[in-house]
């Protein structure tokens, strides 16, 4: 044996890792790529669940505002009163109301609760967008400053209708419109709601003296 010559010294290592001695380009970007997908895809779901929070918490305050509202307004309606009010000579109710608005005086007041004498009005109004909204104003009886507020919006139709008793001799009444008789006070009053395919109706008596005849309906 030549001096020179040294035998070959054996890599004690498996002959896998001795070949594979790092990833190469084309794995570093398929590993990314999945990565940036992974990633992506919880971003989205965590985008998508907080929208389904703020969509549902949403829904939840928009019904309890129409509640509120509607438990207010049953209030106000049911508490009545047939107060007078003299114009040219001539004394009226302040009851007044057609299919978009409605005024009448009751000792339920929305900012006080039960009060001195109140006049209420509501009235609806339709935006640009085709939505109706269903607006409050209350005036103390005998003093000229008013308040208002937002009862209802986003719906495509908000209505009242007012129950008129039917002639002598005539079991059923009918309801109308347009409350013309300035010596009587309708029984009852129904409001209705329609939002998209729900349609909504609330009767609401008023529980006062001085109504029409045959209040029951």
């Amino acid at each position: 044996m030549s001096p020179m010559s040294r035998p070959a010294t054996r890599d004690p290592r498996p002959a896998q890792l001795r070949c594979r001695r790092g990833f190469t380009l084309l794995e570093l970007l398929i590993s990314i790529t999945l990565l940036v997908i992974i990633i992506v895809m919880i971003g989205g779901a965590m985008r998508l669940g907080s929208r389904s929070v703020a969509a549902g918490e949403k829904r939840v305050e928009s019904l309890e505002r129409l509640r509120t509202s509607l438990s207010l307004m049953n209030a106000q309606i049911q508490s009545g009163l047939p107060l007078k009010v003299d114009e040219q000579g001539a004394s009226r109710y302040y009851f007044q109301g057609d299919n978009k608005s409605l005024q009448l005086s009751t000792n339920y007041s929305i900012w006080g609760g039960q009060r001195d004498y109140v006049i209420v009005n509501y009235r609806v109004e339709r935006a640009d967008s085709g939505k109706e909204t269903l607006y409050a104003s209350e005036q103390i009886v005998g003093i000229e400053a008013s308040r208002e507020t937002k009862l209802l919006e986003a719906f495509d139709d908000i209505g009242f209708e007012y129950f008129e008793k039917g002639g002598p001799g005539e079991e059923q009444g009918t309801w109308v419109e347009a409350w013309t008789d300035d010596t009587l006070i309708p029984s009852k009053i129904r409001l209705h709601l329609l939002s998209g395919m729900k349609e909504r109706w609330m009767i609401i008596p008023i529980r006062a003296t001085g109504l029409s005849p045959g209040g029951s309906g």
